[in-house]
């Protein structure tokens, strides 16, 4: 097994630039600089737009639509279906293009009666029927496993087409969209100086889940597949990433996908491979946040879900003239450590890049903290008080690490 060396740099050079020369962008500044001028719907503060009830006219009701996919997850998807004939893991892609719907609806307060519809676009030439049947019968499955939880999802079917053109491999995305009452929103309005920030750590196992989770999500995995995985990757299956790209950042780092590598949890050490680690499907919080907000949704203030742009999320969602301090973060997980030390990045760009382990945040006063941590950690999902809200002349966030302090 490698020894794992973690990059020891806060804010130096590390891997930056690297993002931004595989053609994709942490904080998608032309996407919002193309949208800037988009009706922000009813509540700018709120995770997801929030519209008037179009749909029936009730002015006690609101719609909310949702649009998100797996991201390149699908591309690791391929490279391991490829190397193992594990057609299974397509069922994890699925996953992860569900609940970066769902976990963001959550976000705004909704939990139930949601509708879904597909959108899966394939090189036939390289993917089958059998990686369509697996994507399409895990979606159902996983909608199936939230019922029993009481949250209700609808498979309304959607667009598969075959576009070997456009695609290279396939692109596994969704659209979630629900009616919801007014009075059951979270729209992070209420987030004021004095908050406290619960954390629910995306790593681990919950009790819904039936393995070990690493925590890594959908976000930042175009970073995380060429500083992990080895060159041959790029010989062998050259559809596996655009080729345009400078062969200097493609497929640079030291693992193959079946490589053992020694994990971490609750102080058991354990192995697994590097593919399941960074194959993990997106742990949902739908569970947890069920029982929240049905029975504690008075003291919830605001909800960020730690995606794209990862711990630096929340400056997009929190009020003007706040300073978020984050300074009781999780230990970042074995993957991101990993990642870290292949590809040499700082803390800076880690931090803005993933979630670092830490996924989902509940604004709530200090009070009110123990009670949601209790109704977390009885899921399996372990919780903690992460960091607070100050008043601030501008809006700033502050992390600290465990080798210093990063301010955004």
């Amino acid at each position: 097994m490698k020894e794992i060396k973690v990059y020891n740099s806060l804010s130096g050079d590390g891997g930056k630039g690297l993002y931004s020369k595989r053609g994709v962008s942490a904080q998608k500044e032309e996407v919002h600089a193309a949208t800037k001028n988009l009706d922000k719907g009813l509540y700018p503060n709120a995770f997801c737009k929030i519209y008037p009830d179009i749909l029936c006219g009730d002015t006690d009701w609101v719609n909310v639509m949702h649009a998100d996919g797996a991201g390149t997850k699908s591309a690791l998807a391929y490279l391991y279906w490829k190397e193992t004939g594990d057609v299974n893991v397509w069922k994890g892609i699925a996953q992860d293009a569900i609940v970066m719907n769902l976990d963001d609806l959550l976000c705004v307060g909704i939990y139930n009666t949601l509708l879904f519809s597909s959108t899966i676009d394939r090189n036939k030439n390289l993917i089958p029927a059998e990686v369509l049947e697996a994507v399409i019968s895990g979606t159902q499955e996983f909608f199936d496993k939230m019922k029993n939880f009481g949250v209700n999802i609808t498979y309304m079917g959607g667009e598969t087409a075959d576009v070997g053109d456009v695609v290279r491999t396939i692109a596994v995305n969704g659209t979630m969209t629900a009616r919801w009452p007014n009075a059951k929103l979270v729209t992070n309005e209420k987030i004021i100086p004095g908050n406290v920030i619960v954390g629910l750590a995306g790593f681990g196992q919950a009790g819904y889940e039936t393995q070990y989770n690493s925590g890594i999500a959908s976000n930042g995995l175009t970073s995380a597949r060429h500083d992990m995985l080895e060159k041959k990757y790029s010989l062998d299956f050259p559809e596996s990433f655009d080729n345009s790209l400078e062969e200097s950042v493609v497929y640079m780092g030291p693992y193959r996908l079946n490589e053992n590598v020694q994990c971490s949890m609750n102080n058991v050490q354990f192995s697994s491979t590097v593919g399941k680690l960074l194959l993990s499907p997106t742990r949902t919080f739908a569970p947890v946040m069920k029982e929240l907000l049905e029975n504690h949704f008075e003291k919830i203030h605001g909800l960020v879900h730690c995606s794209g742009g990862g711990q630096t999320k929340c400056m997009k969602y929190v009020p003007d003239n706040v300073r978020i301090v984050k300074d009781n973060l999780f230990e970042p997980p074995v993957v991101f450590k990993l990642i870290q030390a292949a590809s040499g990045a700082d803390d800076r760009e880690m931090y803005q890049v993933f979630n670092m382990g830490t996924r989902l945040e509940i604004y709530t006063n200090e009070p009110n903290a123990a009670s949601i941590i209790s109704v977390a950690k009885s899921f399996g999902v372990d919780a903690r008080v992460i960091g607070r809200v100050e008043a601030g002349v501008k809006k700033e966030l502050v992390i600290k690490t465990e080798r210093g302090q990063l301010v955004y």
